[in-house]
C-alpha cells in the first residue's frame, strides 16, 4: 500500500517506539498533524510556544532516558525552538527535533515562512538533515533516532520539506539497525589504560572522585555506587551529576565548582588523584585553571574523545562508555591494596566542619535556603525537582539532597530561563506516579508562563515554587559584588498577582509571606495530587548565593557566608576563605 511522506514519518516514530510528542502545528508540517490524527499509539501534546516543546521534550527525556521528540513547523517554528535545542545539546540530551519546511521548488526564493534551518542549527545539533525526496525519509529517521541516543547523546534536526509529506510511495517497512560508516560511536575500552589508571589509584594518598552529568545519561549509577564505596574514596558531583551518588551517604562532599560546598572544592584543590567521570571540566566547575588542581594526577572516563584534554590536561584517558570503564576498573582492582586514607579523610573531615551551607535567619524574612529545606522535608526527598535558572536553581542544588538519578532537571550547560516549567510538564508526562516540584523566580516563571495553559489541558499536576525575591537575583548578587551595587535592569517591577494568574489558568494559587506558614502551605500543596499549585513565596531580597569561588580564583578562594574571621582579601575586595 501507498502512504505518503507524512503517514510513512509517523510509522517510522511508532516503530521507535515514540509514546509522546511535543510540538504546534502550522502550514509545513500540516500533513504530518494529519497522519498524527489518524495514529492512536501516540500522545501529542499541544504547547503553547516552540520552545516550550521542545523543553517539555527534554524534561520527557532526562526522567524517562527515552529520546524525546517535538514537532515544529517551518521558519518562526524552527527560530523560537532553537533554544530548546541548544539547551539540550549543552546538557547531551537525546531529542529528535522535526521540522517543517517550505516546498522543495521554492527554496531559496525566501518563501513565506522559509528560514534555512539546517544553517541556523548546525552549531547547536549533533547533527541534522534535510529532506528533500521521500524515498531518504526512512533511513534519515532510523539514522536520527541512532545518532541522538548512541555515543554522547544530543539533538538531531530533521527538516522536512512540505512536498514529501505529501508525495506518495510504497512503504516497505522501517529498519531495525542501521550501519553508518561515518559514524562509530561504540568504543571498547582499552585494557592498557585502565592499567595506568590503576597503577595511579592504588598510589592516591589523596584521591577523589569527580562525576558529572555523564554518569546520570548512561545509567553508570549503580556502577559508581559500587566503585565509590569499594574504593571508600570521597565524591564530588558537578550540577548535571546530582543523584548519580547518593548525595547522603558520608562519602559525598556535596557539589563541586562556583557554588559547591567548601570541602568539595578544597578536597579536589588539594587531591593528588581526580577519578573524572562523564564530566567535561567545564568553566564553573574549574575555576581559574592556572590554579585548578595543581597537585593532581587526572583520570578522566568519557564516551566522547573530543571532551577528553580539552581544557585541563589529563595523566590517563579512557574513552568509552561510563558503565564500562567504571566495571573495568572494579575488575582490574580486585586483589589490590590501596593506600591509606585515613588521614585525607580526616582533613576532610575538618574541611567538612566549617559547614559552607549554613545561613543566617531573620525574623519576619522567609530565607530562600529554608524554603528548600521544607520542600526537601516535605516530599521526603522523593520528589523530581526541576529549575529555572540562576540564584533559585543553585539554592535548590544545594539543599535538596538527591540521593536518586534522574530527579534533578534543570539547564546546566546553556542556563535556559523558562526551561523549568515546561520540563516540569515533561517530567510529569514521563513519570506520573511521582511529585514534581517547579523551583523557580518571578523572572524565569514568566518567560515560558502560558505553558500552564498546556499543563491544563494535559493533565500535568506539578507544585511550582516561585522563589519571589523582586529581583533577577543572579545578576543582582554579581552587581552587588562586582559593580559597587549599580543595580542596572536586575530588580523586577510591575511583577503581576501570582495567585490570581494560577487561578486564571484553572489552578490553584498560594501566596506565602510568612516562615510560619511555608511548611503547612508545601505540605497542602502536595495534598492536592491531582491539582497544578503555584505557590508565590516571597523571600529575603537580599539573600546570595553562597559558597562562591568568584571569576579568576581557584577551589581554594571561596567566598562564603559570614565568614569574615576566617577571610583574607583579593584584588577585588572580595572577603575570601
Amino acid at each position: 500500500m501507498k502512504l505518503n511522506g507524512a503517514q510513512i514519518l509517523v510509522n517510522c516514530l511508532q516503530s521507535e517506539g515514540i509514546d509522546h510528542i511535543f510540538g504546534y502545528p502550522g502550514g509545513a508540517v500540516l500533513h504530518i498533524y494529519d497522519a498524527l490524527n489518524a495514529c492512536d499509539k501516540i500522545k501529542h501534546i499541544l504547547v503553547r510556544h516552540e520552545q516550550g516543546a521542545v523543553h517539555g521534550a527534554d524534561g520527557y527525556a532526562r526522567v524517562s532516558g527515552k529520546c524525546g521528540v517535538a514537532l515544529v513547523t517551518s521558519g518562526p517554528g524552527l527560530t523560537n525552538a532553537v533554544t530548546g535545542i541548544a539547551t539540550a545539546y549543552m546538557d547531551s540530551i537525546p531529542m529528535v527535533v522535526i521540522s517543517g519546511q517550505v516546498s522543495s521548488a521554492v527554496i531559496g526564493n525566501d518563501a513565506f515562512q522559509e528560514v534555512d534551518a539546517v544553517g541556523i542549527t548546525r552549531s547547536c545539533v549533533k547533527h541534522n538533515f534535510l529532506v528533500t525526496d521521500i524515498n531518504d525519509l526512512v533511513n534519515v529517521v532510523k539514522k536520527a533516532f541512532h545518532i541522538a541516543t548512541t555515543g554522547r547523546p544530543g539533538p538531531v534536526l530533521i527538516d522536512i520539506t512540505k512536498d514529501t509529506t505529501i508525495a506518495k510511495i510504497e512503504f516497505s517497512g522501517y529498519p531495525k539497525s542501521i550501519n553508518m560508516r561515518s559514524y562509530q560511536p561504540e568504543i571498547k575500552i582499552k585494557t592498557t589504560q585502565i592499567t595506568k589508571a590503576v597503577a595511579l589509584i592504588v598510589q592516591a594518598k589523596k584521591p577523589i572522585i569527580y562525576s558529572g552529568g555523564g554518569s546520570v545519561i548512561g545509567n553508570a549509577d549503580k556502577i559508581l555506587r559500587v566503585f565509590t564505596r569499594h574504593t571508600g574514596f570521597p565524591i564530588t558531583q558537578t550540577l548535571m551529576g546530582l543523584g548519580a551518588y547518593p548525595a547522603s551517604d558520608k562519602q559525598a562532599l556535596g557539589m563541586l565548582g562556583m557554588h559547591g560546598t567548601y570541602e568539595s572544592n578544597m578536597a579536589m584543590h588539594d587531591s593528588d588523584c581526580i577519578i573524572a567521570v562523564g564530566a567535561r571540566f567545564d568553566d564553573r566547575i574549574t575555576g581559574n585553571l592556572d590554579k585548578f588542581c595543581p597537585y593532581a594526577k587526572i583520570i578522566h572516563i568519557d564516551i566522547d574523545p573530543s571532551s577528553v584534554g580539552k581544557t585541563v590536561g589529563v595523566n590517563v584517558s579512557i574513552i568509552g562508555q561510563v558503565n564500562d570503564a567504571l566495571s573495568a576498573l572494579m575488575q582490574a582492582l580486585k586483589g589490590k591494596q590501596l593506600a591509606d586514607i585515613s588521614q585525607w579523610w580526616a582533613q576532610i573531615e575538618t574541611w567538612r566542619s566549617v559547614d559552607s551551607m549554613a545561613y543566617k535567619t531573620k525574623a519576619g524574612v522567609i530565607k530562600p535556603q529554608s524554603v528548600i529545606e521544607a520542600l526537601y522535608e516535605v516530599t521526603k526527598g522523593e520528589a523530581i525537582v526541576t529549575s529555572d535558572v540562576g540564584q533559585h536553581q543553585m539554592w535548590a542544588a544545594q539543599y535538596y539532597l538527591f540521593d536518586k538519578p534522574r530527579r534533578w532537571i534543570n539547564s546546566g550547560g546553556l542556563g535556559t530561563m523558562g526551561f523549568g516549567l515546561p520540563a516540569a510538564m515533561g517530567a510529569k508526562l514521563a513519570a506520573p506516579e511521582m511529585d514534581v516540584a517547579c523551583v523557580t523566580g518571578e523572572g524565569s516563571i514568566q518567560m515560558m508562563l502560558q505553558e500552564l495553559s498546556t499543563m491544563l489541558q494535559y493533565d500535568t499536576p506539578v507544585k511550582i515554587i516561585n522563589l519571589n525575591n523582586g529581583y533577577l537575583g543572579m545578576v543582582r548578587q554579581w552587581q552587588e559584588f562586582f559593580y559597587d551595587k549599580r543595580y542596572s535592569m536586575s530588580y523586577m517591577d510591575a511583577l503581576p498577582d501570582f495567585v490570581k494568574l494560577a487561578e486564571s489558568y484553572g489552578h490553584i494559587g498560594i501566596k506565602v509571606e510568612k516562615e510560619a506558614d511555608l511548611k503547612p502551605a508545601l505540605i497542602e500543596a502536595f495534598k492536592q495530587k491531582n491539582r497544578t499549585v503555584f505557590l508565590d513565596i516571597l523571600i529575603d531580597p537580599s539573600e546570595n548565593v553562597f559558597p562562591m569561588i568568584p571569576a579568576g580564583a581557584g577551589h581554594h578562594e571561596m567566598l562564603l557566608a559570614g565568614r569574615d574571621d576566617m577571610a583574607s582579601t583579593n584584588d577585588e575586595g572580595l572577603n575570601l576563605v
